[in-house]
């Protein structure tokens, strides 16, 4: 049942991601046209900061309307992004506040992401979580890789409408799919006070922060990648390789998840931020070089850490919460055990779709960033600065509030659970 749930709800939210980051390569289509780098950076980074706020009731509504009831309607609501895109691009003399609505739009398959992961979490245990939850996200997150890949094909063949119009057969049927084969947990119904409680943690605060600069920097660079290549190495053929980013970063991320269970979430975070801060750095020195190769190897080594960091980060939230409500209660006691560990549970799964909800955000603030950056200074120079800059800051919050103090972040105490189980 599980592993069928899990099946159907990559399928739909690997659609979501694709719709959502669709702009991402309409963007590049649009340079011909009167806009400048700042305005077509403004259509990519829209769909993120929309996606972003609608991650929040997202969250609530598995355990409002159902999981397999939700995902039905939200994959629905693909349609109206899909086929505005098509009416947008048929016409050359579209203004420009068109398309920042049609981009706007696309923040709906953004939301898809945390009532998805809100969902799946209530089906698999806690030595699961990591590898469970690595995979319902990977399985969304290559639909980046997916627009990137298969669109400028389409739009080759077909002309530009044809990337809008060719994803609403595809949603039918996975939202078709998830009628018929996904299931409504009860357990899965939790109280809207529950899940505001996670939003009084600084457990919850903590991991939104950290989530930034993993997830955001995944969406944001993904749907960054291919316009920033083509505005800061016209004529390279580099961007062809644009893909390779967001296939990288959504296929490592379920090893980050299982890294996190074997190693500890905090530790694999801690170390892959290190290695996001070097990429950067060595992403700037790359543009001062103006070697296109350089790069985009330092883009991939970032698009790697960042895939890795989102399955361990992730990872972090349900441990955290377990381990700090242990912490509370004696070990002898194992009845106020298992409810501290029941209560911990509950608040992480209230607390996945805040986390995911801030840590959208930063692919919006990527976006805007390089836009800002190019449009005042000439070039992505002082973003990539300012990225190396918060990657150092989240090297020592995980340092600060999770290794030194003990918190591992990853399945916790196996024995513990075990007696408990056993009690």
């Amino acid at each position: 049942m599980a592993r069928r749930n899990l099946v159907w709800s990559v399928a739909c939210e690997h659609l979501g991601f694709t719709v959502w980051t669709l702009w991402s390569v309409v963007a590049v289509e649009l340079t011909d046209r009167s806009f400048t780098a700042d305005q077509l950076f403004w259509l990519v980074a829209l769909p993120s900061l929309v996606g972003a706020v609608l991650r929040i009731p997202y969250t609530f509504a598995p355990a409002r309307y159902g999981g397999r009831n939700w995902t039905v309607v939200s994959t629905l609501l693909l349609l109206v992004p899909a086929i505005l895109l098509a009416v947008a691009v048929s016409d050359p003399g579209t203004p420009y506040w068109f398309f920042l609505l049609c981009a706007a739009t696309a923040g709906l398959g953004g939301g898809n992401f945390a009532s998805s992961m809100a969902n799946i979490t209530h089906f698999y245990p806690d030595s699961k979580q990591g590898a469970a939850l690595g995979l319902n996200a990977a399985g969304g997150n290559v639909g980046v890789s997916s627009v990137q890949l298969v669109v400028p094909l389409v739009i080759a063949a077909a002309g530009l409408t044809a990337a809008g119009l060719m994803w609403v057969p595809l949603i039918v049927l996975a939202a078709l799919g998830a009628l018929l084969r996904m299931d409504n947990l009860r357990t899965a119904h939790a109280s809207p006070a529950r899940q505001f409680a996670a939003v009084r943690s600084g457990n919850t605060w903590l991991v939104a922060v950290l989530y930034i600069g993993t997830f955001g920097s995944f969406v944001g660079f993904s749907t960054a990648l291919p316009l920033l290549l083509t505005v800061e190495f016209p004529g390279s053929a580099a961007v062809s390789y644009a893909f390779l980013g967001a296939l990288v970063g959504a296929c490592v991320r379920p090893l980050g998840g299982v890294l996190a269970d074997r190693y500890g979430g905090a530790l694999v975070t801690l170390v892959n931020f290190l290695l996001m801060g070097a990429a950067s750095v060595g992403a700037r020195a790359a543009l001062e070089a103006h070697a296109h190769t350089g790069f985009l190897l330092s883009f991939l080594l970032l698009f790697l850490t960042a895939g890795i960091g989102n399955g361990s980060t992730y990872r972090m939230i349900p441990a955290l919460f377990v381990s700090r409500a242990l912490r509370a209660v004696p070990q002898t006691d194992a009845l106020a055990r298992r409810t501290a560990r029941a209560e911990g549970r509950s608040l992480a799964a209230a607390a996945l779709g805040l986390v995911s909800a801030i840590g959208a955000l930063g692919g919006f603030l990527v976006n805007r960033a390089l836009g800002v950056s190019i449009d005042g200074t000439g070039d992505s120079g002082a973003a990539l600065f300012a990225f190396a800059g918060y990657y150092a800051l989240c090297t020592a919050l995980t340092w600060a509030c999770c290794l030194r103090r003990g918190d591992r972040g990853d399945r916790g105490d196996r024995g513990d659970e075990e007696r408990t189980d056993d009690a």
